[in-house]
């Protein structure tokens, strides 16, 4: 049922994108040859840039899909013995103490490598394109 709803939902998007290319204003006269060769290079040009982009954040997310869950392991470990070291507190007061500060340190640790992970991921601000320029308030 969700794979028949999601085809219709993408017939009715490729209709509507369809529809509204018969719509548009007619580009500037010029030879037809020239023209079309322009306007399908420019098109060319902007569906390699978007796929490069797109690779460039599929790389990214590849390399640090390792280095997240790495970091996932580590942090969760460290936490865990440092909620053991606070349970013995009360019973071992020297082993609970070591435990906090262990588990602390590991899950310190864990947490750099996540952050180090996100960095790697991140792309930075985006650029405006060239039909679409976003408002200054809508990034913030």
């Amino acid at each position: 049922m969700k794979k028949l709803f999601l085809c219709a939902i993408l017939l009715f998007c490729i209709g509507g994108f369809a529809h509204a290319q018969n719509q548009s204003a007619p580009l500037q006269e010029a030879p037809a040859a020239t023209g079309m060769l322009t306007r399908s290079d420019s098109l060319v040009r902007a569906v390699s840039r978007l796929e490069m982009k797109q690779y460039e954040t599929d790389l990214r997310l590849y390399q640090a899909k390792k280095q997240l869950k790495a970091g996932i392991l580590v942090a969760t470990l460290g936490y865990s013995v440092t909620i053991l070291g606070g349970q013995l507190l009360g019973t071992r007061p020297r082993a609970g103490e070591t435990l906090l500060y262990v588990g602390g340190g590991i899950g310190i640790a864990g947490t750099v490598v996540l952050v180090n992970g996100f960095n790697k991921i991140s792309v930075g601000r985006p650029e405006s394109g060239l039909y679409f320029t976003p408002k200054e308030n809508t990034l913030r």
